[in-house]
């Protein structure tokens, strides 16, 4: 069992994301608790990038609802089209989002928040098993890396969710 993440404190996130995704990969393949391998792989997002607040929104039900986080408290519930999460959930897509202020329908869960990136998770049926949401206290602070570094880690996860159900 990992009980740190080791990284280049000073290098370019496409070098940081190249040296903890393998690293996310090992932390969560021998766990088969899904809720424990989002919680690990918020706090190492968390501490690598130094995000403003990283973390999960799960479907339940009808709606995204908060699950395991790194940063301050966070909305609990979000409409399935509502928001950044929403349209990312209702799209199936990526969204990334420059300048929140700029969305429309952007859900103010901190004032502190300035850019956004959003990364839908799918279950093994090709249904969406929620979001990863990952905020910066930055205007732009999200580009083609980040989109394909974190898709990268959420690969990971949706493994770990099929482990988890079987």
């Amino acid at each position: 069992m990992a009980e740190s993440v080791a990284f280049s404190v000073n290098a370019d996130r496409k070098t940081l994301y190249n040296q903890v995704v393998p690293q996310i990969e090992a932390l969560v393949s021998g766990e088969i608790d899904v809720t424990a391998n989002l919680a690990n792989t918020a706090a190492v997002l968390k501490e690598v990038f130094g995000f403003f607040w990283v973390g999960f929104y799960l479907k339940k039900q009808s709606h995204l609802v908060l699950g395991p986080f790194q940063g301050p408290v966070a909305c609990t519930r979000i409409e399935p089209e509502q928001g950044v999460c929403g349209h990312a959930y209702s799209t199936r897509q990526v969204v990334v989002v420059p300048d929140v202020d700029l969305f429309p329908g952007h859900i103010a869960c901190s004032s502190a928040s300035l850019s956004e990136i959003v990364v839908p998770i799918f279950n093994n049926d090709g249904s969406v098993f929620g979001v990863l949401d990952v905020d910066s206290n930055k205007l732009s602070d999200f580009d083609q890396t980040d989109s394909e570094g974190l898709s990268r880690v959420v690969r990971i996860i949706e493994r770990s969710i099929v482990s988890d159900l079987l």
